[in-house]
């Protein structure tokens, strides 16, 4: 076993693994290769261990945690009590409470938002490194800003998702960034001496030529405050082909081009846009009302479909993802394509745009019903599926 600066005595390790391994992914996409922990969350709590045994009630705060492996691991393991947590996907924050529950660990943490209530007063971050820069960027800034001055972070991963750029991310709102060695394919990153920047760096603006608005982001929000080359080739089929629509739903709105976007083509519909991601729900929320149209655009964060009635649906638009986490994986796009079946009205219709090698045609078809291709490019699908009658 490779030496880890800071790290407890194998003992430990046992402890970790043994509450580990009763850790659920439920309700979030299970499958055999992927699981509610990883090196990282042990890594984390080892490297971290001397601090979290000397935290008072309310001075730990845990961001990033996938299933609930760091925030169960610090109340069972070190006794923290007063743990504030942020999770930006749903289905994370849910994971979290079920295996709460299952170790009797319901009333060990609460949920924030990544705002001054969730960090106020904090001694020590735990986090999950995520996947973009962007959202490492917002995460750092906010921990710096409202976070107690002598606040130490850290921030674990595996090894293959970082970068140096994670570092320099990090330096912007700390004077000091070290990283740990190397262990089971994970590392973590200690920061400390928080620094906040003058202005938060989001949200974010943007505009672009074929939008007549501007598009909102935080740092978690996928794509940023751009228009993806996805929703420019579903957009350009609904400038062709206008479905008579009177309730229309984004289904994963992210910054909410395409929600925004069908409100403003279309002045008599209802619009329902909604997302699993806090990042997605608030920037959608953002560019709604600068655009003039939050009155008539309901969003919800929420599981899939779980906010739309029965059969409600006269037109759903989805651009899903293709990752669980930092692995790519198919059941996510899967899971929503099924879900659009309820929601649609008998004759209603589902507008997916898709990566053409994903495949997903004969899905839609089995699913909601007889389907046409209406553009297809180098890289991109898009389908039109209408529900059986």
């Amino acid at each position: 076993m490779e030496a880890v600066a800071g790290a407890a005595n194998e003992g430990t390790i046992e402890a970790i693994e043994a509450l580990f391994a009763q850790l659920s992914r439920e309700p979030d996409l299970d499958a055999p290769e992927l699981q509610a922990h990883d090196s990282a969350d042990t890594l984390l709590l080892r490297t971290a261990a001397a601090e979290l045994n000397e935290l008072g009630d309310g001075e730990l705060v845990v961001i990033g945690d996938r299933h609930g492996a760091l925030t169960l691991g610090a109340a069972s393991l070190f006794g923290v009590s007063g743990i504030r947590t942020h999770q930006d996907p749903l289905l994370g924050e849910r994971a979290l409470a079920r295996n709460a529950e299952h170790l009797g660990l319901a009333d060990s943490y609460t949920n924030h938002l990544l705002d001054e209530r969730l960090l106020e007063g904090a001694r020590v971050v735990l986090m999950q490194l995520p996947r973009g820069l962007d959202a490492l960027d917002e995460i750092a800034d906010a921990i710096a800003r409202y976070a107690a001055p002598g606040v130490r972070v850290f921030a674990g991963g595996r090894v293959k998702h970082m970068t140096r750029a994670m570092n320099e991310v990090l330096g912007r709102s700390f004077t000091e960034v070290q990283a740990g060695l190397g262990w089971r394919k994970a590392r973590v990153l200690t920061a400390n001496g928080a620094r906040a920047l003058e202005t938060a760096p989001f949200p974010r603006w943007a505009s672009d030529p074929d939008l007549n608005f501007e598009l909102a982001a935080f740092g978690a929000t996928f794509g940023g405050p751009t228009l993806d080359h996805g929703s420019r080739l579903l957009l350009a089929t609904l400038a062709k082909d206008r479905p008579q629509a009177r309730r229309i739903v984004d289904l994963g709105c992210g910054n909410g081009v395409l929600a925004v976007a069908t409100a403003l083509a279309n002045p008599g519909a209802e619009v329902m846009a909604t997302d699993q991601s806090s990042a997605a729900v608030a920037a959608t929320s953002l560019t709604a009302t600068r655009a003039g149209v939050e009155d008539r655009i309901a969003v919800h964060r929420a599981d899939g479909t779980e906010a739309i009635p029965d059969g409600w649906a006269d037109l759903i638009l989805l651009n899903p993802p293709f990752h669980s986490g930092s692995t790519v994986h198919t059941g996510v796009a899967h899971r929503l394509i099924r879900s659009c079946a309820r929601a649609l009205a008998p004759g209603g219709e589902l507008r997916i745009v898709f990566n053409s090698s994903l495949g997903y045609r004969p899905l839609v078809e089995r699913t909601i019903g007889p389907t046409q291709q209406l553009a297809r490019d180098r890289t991109f699908t898009v389908l039109a599926a209408q529900q059986w009658e």
